[in-house]
């Protein structure tokens, strides 16, 4: 791994504004990792709750009816819809006495 994708990669994990790279690399216990110390303290702990999903997604796609019926439901349609309107145009063409 290249020392900036590293970098990149723990930047996320250190606030910037708290944390600088001098405040965090003298070690021991000092102010500034003390406040490091005490940002990370108050973040919350375990596992995060599932969010209840509302509408079509959380009706057809989320949960214990999940499928993928709708989707095919939805594509079947718009196929008929688009036959319709072209057959509905054929019609026409030889309405006219065309071919």
């Amino acid at each position: 791994m290249r020392p900036t994708l590293a970098r990149r990669a723990l930047q996320s994990l250190v606030p910037p504004k708290i944390a600088t790279p001098a405040s965090v690399s003298t070690g021991g216990t000092s102010a500034s990792t003390a406040s490091i110390v005490e940002f990370y303290s108050k973040l919350p702990k375990g596992s995060v709750t599932p969010s209840a999903s509302s509408g079509i997604r959380g009706r057809f796609f989320d949960g214990k009816n999940a499928s993928g019926k709708p989707l095919v439901a939805f594509i079947a349609g718009m196929m008929v819809f688009g036959y319709t309107i072209d057959y509905h145009m054929h019609l026409k063409h030889h309405k006219h006495g065309h071919h």
